[in-house]
């Protein structure tokens, strides 16, 4: 079988127009130089190079050849290239998904910048997702980060998770509520009587699952509105007066102007977003965990 030194060798000795320039330029002995074109040329059947006195010049065979050679070690070199960016995490596609309580705005989009900024050769498809839903496609393989809101009531086997950050949480109230003319921070037992958009899922943790965990350390379980979401829905449906919720100071960013975020006097009113991957993440996923989490 014809080996990427003989096809090395060979290319080297047609483009410097002789053995021993190529030798010198190879760093080899021109004996071990010949002895590999001679086995090439034995491979193959005929010769490649007519010896003269004073230069080799190509056969027809070799002038066939050396173009096609020549090309073959510019594939290798590009595919060993690509192999090396990939095995370092400096090219692909990473697929990330994040809950919707989780806004790609602020610091998470100032993370993915400075990770899109450090790897020109990666791009990234991004999904809204559940965080069960997150867990368990990264479990199958079908995605390799999601940015979730603890707490997570079902771990799945072969997924890490990975704190990342705190933020406040508010309370979210609709245009000319009652609450928005207090000058004071709220306490959660004032919420006793107010409906809620989103109350928990007996099978899902995050957000709301927090909300009304909170809520039942101030003496009460959060009374449930007409009309429910646990998606971004939900700001529509303050916004339209169905109800209040406790949500993250990220989701400013992308609420309506009109509703009205109050703060709120119980110091363990915060919310934790997490970062979930592989146990064994690629090089890529590797990378962007690290820098996210610098960033965040």
């Amino acid at each position: 079988m014809i080996s990427t030194r003989q096809l090395r060798y060979f290319v080297e000795i047609a483009e410097s127009g002789s053995f021993s320039a190529a030798a010198e330029r190879l760093f080899v002995a021109q004996s071990a130089l010949s002895r590999q074109i001679k086995e090439l040329e034995n491979l193959l059947q005929t010769p490649l190079f007519e010896r003269t006195a004073r230069q080799p010049r190509l056969t027809a065979a070799g002038e066939a050849f050396y173009p096609r050679a020549r090309n073959l070690l510019g594939e290798l070199h590009k595919a060993s290239e690509l192999a090396t960016q990939v095995g370092h995490g400096q090219l692909g596609t990473l697929r990330l998904s994040h809950s919707s309580t989780v806004p790609m705005s602020g610091r998470v989009l100032r993370g993915i910048s400075a990770w899109l900024e450090q790897c020109p050769g990666v791009s990234m498809d991004i999904v809204k997702l559940s965080s069960e839903a997150q867990l368990e496609d990264i479990a199958d393989g079908r995605l390799e980060v999601g940015l979730l809101r603890l707490p997570v009531l079902r771990q799945r086997e072969g997924v890490h998770i990975m704190p990342l950050y705190k933020e406040p949480l508010l309370l979210a109230v609709p245009p000319a509520h009652p609450l928005t003319r207090h000058s004071s921070a709220i306490e959660l037992a004032q919420l006793k009587d107010e409906a809620f958009i989103s109350i928990p899922h007996p099978q899902r943790g995050g957000l709301s699952y927090l909300s009304a965990e909170l809520c039942m350390r101030a003496g009460f379980f959060p009374k449930a509105a007409r009309v429910m979401s646990r998606k971004t829905t939900q700001l529509q449906l303050i916004q339209a007066g169905f109800g209040i919720a406790l949500l993250p100071e990220s989701m400013r960013d992308i609420a309506p102007a009109s509703i009205h975020f109050l703060p709120l006097a119980d110091p363990d009113c915060h919310s934790t977003v997490a970062l979930a991957c592989a146990q064994a993440p690629s090089a890529l996923v590797a990378q962007f965990c690290q820098t996210l989490g610098e960033c965040l």
